[in-house]
């Protein structure tokens, strides 16, 4: 799942060796399409270590002459690179291993007597799958390649977790006084146009 489309799976043969030499992994990339592609890469550093902006623009900064050499979009296009988030996709397989007693919510490519979308708890992981227990207390055992989408659900218990794995910035006490701050209400991304303009 970390790449659907052959364009895709191009590209990250591209980017992955880019994202190896940084000590990091891409959990996602997306191209998206409108007037303008948007070549959309999230990424981790390896083991889930806890990412930054600095190490999304260290990447970004890294891929930049590799895709111009490559040139593996004609046309102009805008590079984002972006950490997973706390709500983040489970792409590969041992991403959910990592996050076991967490609620998800997956899509499968196929139906399963025809329903595609689940969402329940994370039992375990093994050679045959993600072993979710679905609200309905039945269980799902899917292999990543059999799904389309998979993200964990934005719970306490996930914060609290993200927050344990030093992958939540520093939060303010309820008590300080926030009077005078400002907020950057910017996404954590990295963002650039690249390609050749037209």
């Amino acid at each position: 799942m970390i790449a659907l489309t052959e364009q895709e799976r191009r590209l990250l043969d591209i980017i992955r060796p880019v994202a190896d030499r940084l000590g990091m992994e891409v959990v996602r990339l997306r191209v998206s399409g409108g007037r303008r592609p948007h070549l959309q890469v999230m990424a981790e550093k390896a083991g889930g270590a806890a990412t930054d902006v600095e190490d999304c623009a260290r990447l970004s900064r890294a891929m930049g002459p590799v895709l111009e050499e490559a040139d593996p979009i004609s046309e102009a296009y805008i590079l984002e690179v972006s950490t997973p988030g706390i709500d983040r996709p489970l792409t590969r397989p041992g991403d959910f291993a990592r996050w076991i007693g967490h609620a998800v919510r997956i899509e499968l490519a196929r139906p399963i007597d025809g329903r595609r979308r689940f969402t329940g708890t994370i039992v375990s992981e093994g050679e045959d799958g993600a072993h979710i227990e679905l609200d309905d207390e039945t269980e799902l055992v899917a292999a990543v390649h059999e799904m389309s989408r998979a993200t964990l659900v934005l719970t306490d218990e996930l914060i609290e977790a993200a927050r344990a794995a030093g992958n939540l910035p520093p939060q303010p006490d309820e008590e300080d006084d926030l009077e005078g701050f400002e907020i950057d209400e910017s996404e954590d991304t990295d963002e650039e146009e690249t390609g050749d303009l037209q």
